[in-house]
């Protein structure tokens, strides 16, 4: 392996991991390690709408649902068209190989379809990193890109160090090089959750974009001075922590979720006591497996218990649930 991002792992980026870590280890601990469909729908909401909005799109919450939803929406011609590849990129994550320079170029193609001349391919001409009219970064000369990006994809590959601080040095790296005249900031987000992917596959469904966004100002300035100090360590903590209040997040909706659907469950109870799996799936929308799952953990913690067999018997609330 020829070529190594630098960076320094200090002791905050150590910490940061081991939080992640500990969280995304509870998150296993608790099931199926994924949210519910109608969460993953929101997230990859959220998702595309923050990592467009960093780029100065305009569109809302709603009107990217609408979009998703095949609906008609009022906006400018452009960011609807932006979110409309960012959706059908998406759509891809599961399929590409976040080591394979095809894939990227197949992904930056489809990103910016209809946007730019040059989707799919790697800019002819120099560029840079503005915040506004401030000009954050200049990149390396368009001739040198195909080898430094061949170099980092295969870094990313080789590497032993840990997958959380991988994806983020990779991320800052490819805002470094700025591959693309078009479309970086995007197709690094994009790409860290591809990498990020390969190690826990629900970082498919984190939002961390949505925190990003809120840091936006924090996000340039730690490019800059990761420039400034020749080496992503800063780029790298920052991401770390978007992570990690990501996670967090995640955690408290799955819990709210959680809460309502054994509320659900326990109200149809009440007011059914010998309902069945079927008639529980209809009213509340959820799978039998999902339905299972709640059950199990209500009679565990002594909310509920069933009196007599599967036929025939009728479940009981236990207190003043």
């Amino acid at each position: 392996m020829s070529y190594a991002p630098p960076f320094t792992i200090t002791d905050e980026i150590m910490s940061l991991v081991a939080e992640i870590a500990e969280m995304l280890g509870h998150l296993t601990a608790i099931a199926s390690n994924m949210p519910a469909p109608h969460l993953r729908k929101e997230n990859r909401i959220k998702t595309i709408q923050s990592s467009l909005a960093i780029e100065n799109n305009s569109l809302s919450v709603k009107q990217v649902t609408a979009i998703l939803e095949g609906k008609h929406v009022l906006g400018a011609p452009d960011e609807i068209q932006e979110v409309k590849n960012a959706i059908d990129t998406y759509k891809l994550l599961l399929e590409l190989n976040p080591y394979d320079e095809k894939d990227l170029l197949k992904a930056h193609k489809l990103m910016m379809a209809d946007l730019m001349r040059e989707n799919g391919r790697y800019r002819s001409g120099g560029v840079g990193i503005f915040n506004g009219e401030k000009c954050l970064h200049m990149a390396p000369p368009a001739d040198r890109v195909p080898s430094l990006m061949s170099e980092l994809l295969e870094w990313a590959k080789q590497t032993k160090t840990h997958p959380l601080i991988t994806s983020c040095a990779f991320h800052y790296e490819l805002e470094f090089i700025h591959p693309f005249a078009d479309g970086n900031g995007r197709m690094g987000r994009l790409w860290q959750t591809l990498l990020l992917m390969q190690w826990q596959p629900v970082f498919a469904w984190i939002p961390v974009e949505t925190i990003v966004k809120e840091h936006q100002q924090e996000y340039y300035a730690s490019i800059a001075r990761s420039d400034s100090e020749a080496q992503s360590t800063a780029f790298i903590t920052f991401m770390l922590g978007c992570l990690k209040q990501a996670l967090q997040e995640m955690q408290e909706s799955n819990q709210k979720s959680n809460q309502k659907s054994n509320q659900k469950i326990i109200s149809a109870i009440r007011n059914n006591p010998m309902v069945t799996i079927r008639e529980l799936q209809e009213e509340t929308g959820l799978s039998e497996s999902g339905i299972k799952k709640i059950i199990r953990q209500l009679k565990n913690d002594g909310t509920i218990k069933r009196i007599g067999g599967d036929k025939g018997g009728h479940w009981e609330i236990i207190g003043n649930k």
